[in-house]
C-alpha cells in the first residue's frame, strides 16, 4: 500500500476527518497539500512528523480558478499529482419548509460543486500521467436520506452519481475513481447534532464497539484508512463503487 513519491491534494485536510485522511496517506508515504479555507498549520506540523513534505494553500474549493492554481503548485513542489480526495463539506441543517434558497444553494457548492471544480482541475495531470486515484467522501445520507438535512443528502447523493459517471469517462486512462459514505463518525460536526439525534443514529448501527466512550460511532480513522487503502495500488481494480463507513448503518 506504499504511496511514496505519489503526492495527494485533500480538500477540507486542516481537520475532522480531512486531516484523518492526510495523515494516513502519509503513513504510506504520500506527500500531502492541504487545500482548506481555514489555517491548516498545526495539520502541516502533524503531518511533517511521519517523514514527508505537506505543504498547505488556502483555496475555495468552488473556484476553478484557485483550485486550477493549488494543482499546478503541487506539480511544480511533488512533481506529480496522483490522489485527489474530494472531502471539503459543510452543513446547514433544516426542515425543507424553514430552508433558506441560500443554506441550499451554500451546501451544493461546496459539497457537489466542489468535487466537480476539484476534479476538473487535476484531471489533465492524472491524464498526462496515465495514472489517478480520486476518492469522493460522500455520506449514507446520501444512499438513505435523513429528515432535515435535504440538502446535504441530495449534495451526497449527488456526489455518488458524479463517481460513477467520472469513473466511467476516466477508466481508461487508468485513473480509479470511488466514493466512500461515512456514517455515524464523531466529529466537530457530529457534536453539533442533538442528544436525540445522535441517540437515533446510534440505535440503528449493528457494529457496536465494547469499551468506547460512544460504542457504537465511528472515527475519522476508520474513513481515513479505507480512504488510504483506495487511493493506492492495491484498490488497482476497483472503481465506480461506493464503500459505506458506518459499522452497518446503511445496512
Amino acid at each position: 500500500m506504499s504511496l511514496k513519491g505519489k503526492a495527494a491534494l485533500v480538500t477540507g485536510g486542516a481537520r475532522g476527518i480531512g486531516k484523518a485522511i492526510c495523515l494516513a496517506l502519509a503513513e504510506q508515504g504520500a506527500d500531502i497539500c492541504i487545500a482548506d479555507v481555514i489555517d491548516a498549520g498545526e495539520a502541516v506540523k502533524e503531518i511533517e512528523v511521519k517523514g514527508v513534505r505537506c505543504i498547505a494553500r488556502k483555496a475555495d474549493v468552488t473556484k476553478l480558478d484557485e483550485m486550477t492554481a493549488v494543482a499546478k503548485d503541487i506539480v511544480a513542489e511533488f512533481g506529480n499529482l496522483s490522489v485527489l480526495v474530494n472531502n471539503a463539506g459543510i452543513t446547514r441543517d433544516g426542515l425543507l419548509m424553514r430552508m433558506s434558497e441560500a443554506d441550499w444553494d451554500a451546501v451544493l457548492a461546496v459539497n457537489l460543486k466542489g468535487a466537480f471544480v476539484c476534479t476538473k482541475a487535476v484531471i489533465r495531470q492524472m491524464m498526462r500521467q496515465k495514472y489517478g486515484k480520486i476518492v469522493n467522501i460522500s455520506s449514507v445520507v446520501g444512499i438513505f436520506g435523513n429528515a432535515g438535512q435535504a440538502n446535504y443528502a441530495a449534495s451526497k447523493a449527488g456526489l455518488i452519481g458524479f463517481t460513477k459517471a467520472v469513473a466511467k469517462e476516466f477508466g481508461s486512462r487508468n485513473i480509479n475513481v470511488n466514493a466512500v459514505a461515512p456514517g455515524y463518525i464523531i466529529t466537530e460536526m457530529t457534536h453539533e447534532l442533538s442528544d436525540e439525534a445522535r441517540a437515533a443514529f446510534a440505535q440503528n448501527i449493528p457494529l457496536t464497539r465494547p469499551g468506547l466512550s460512544d460504542e457504537k460511532a465511528g472515527y475519522a480513522e476508520d474513513v481515513a484508512r479505507c480512504v488510504a487503502f483506495l487511493a493506492g495500488d492495491a484498490a488497482g481494480y476497483i472503481t465506480g463503487q461506493v464503500i459505506p463507513v458506518d459499522g452497518g448503518l446503511a445496512m
